[in-house]
């Protein structure tokens, strides 16, 4: 039996497959071939053998024990200069000091998604016990105290999630510069995200292949069912052509095409890092 083509939806093509006579054949001519009703199945259909286990064991790597937090923080315009001068004079310091047992992966200002918004995502070597020990530690940081008071007076709101790493991404590390940063967070129906681990398995060896892979977390307090991918490109045009590599490439259309029923929601930022990030 001939092998049954698949639909990529329009809103995951990119602009320039869209508006190119192959892209619009192309969409047309396989949304022809696939029966309406076989396509609406599809987005309910659930092939996934049944667990006895968290996701979390599952996907998560297991020759470390690292935890992640991210923060989002949504700063007053008129004192986003003056967030990031205070950002930069506490930050680097909690990072190099070797009595906390976390380190600062990456911290950017949103440039495109929502503006005047930083974003800080942190690392702790050794899991919750790490986290409880760097808070309790800070708490007793005068530094630290008068940042968080000074921060305040700033902020208009904030945010943050705890999360674990994939363990088929590679675990972010330094990078030099000068880079833009996306990070890509989608939100998943409920349960359904050891399919997306299993088809993103695949994927990511499809997207290493210019090194833009930085780093794959799923959520374990915050807003749950939540997953981020950080992507580095030098810049938007640079973006632009990896991404529409991507598509030239055996089984990416596949991927995109079953994981797409998953995502209930989805958002893209383009973050510029911070002077004394990590990431550059």
């Amino acid at each position: 039996m001939p092998r049954q083509r698949r639909v990529v939806p329009a809103e995951f093509r990119t602009h320039s497959e869209l508006t190119s006579g192959r892209g619009l054949r192309s969409l047309t001519s396989r949304a022809a071939q696939l029966p309406l009703d076989s396509w609406f199945k599809s987005l309910f259909v659930r092939k996934v053998d049944p667990r006895k286990d968290a996701h979390s064991h599952l996907l998560a790597k297991k020759e470390d024990n690292n935890l992640y937090k991210i923060q989002f923080h949504n700063v007053k315009p008129e004192c986003l200069d003056a967030y990031n001068e205070l950002c930069e004079d506490v930050l680097p310091s909690i990072h190099a000091d070797p009595e906390y047992p976390c380190e600062l992966v990456g911290t950017w200002n949103t440039w495109y998604g929502e503006q005047d918004q930083a974003v800080h995502l942190w690392r702790y070597r050794g899991g919750y016990p790490a986290l409880t020990e760097v808070m309790n530690k800070l708490r007793q940081n005068k530094k630290f105290m008068d940042y968080r008071n000074e921060r305040g007076k700033m902020l208009l709101s904030r945010r943050n999630q705890l999360l674990l790493e994939f363990s088929f991404w590679n675990e972010p590390v330094p990078r030099p510069g000068p880079n833009i940063y996306e990070l890509r967070s989608y939100q998943l129906r409920p349960g359904t995200m050891i399919e997306w681990g299993n088809y993103w398995a695949r994927a990511i060896e499809i997207r290493q292949q210019n090194q833009e892979a930085v780093g794959g977390f799923f959520s374990q307090i915050g807003s749950l069912y939540t997953v981020h991918h950080l992507w580095a490109y030098k810049d938007l045009q640079s973006r632009e052509n990896t991404r529409n590599a991507a598509w030239q490439r055996d089984g990416w259309d596949e991927i995109v095409y079953y994981t797409v029923p998953l995502i209930q929601h989805m958002e893209s930022r383009i973050m510029i890092p911070m002077k004394t990030s990590p990431l550059k």
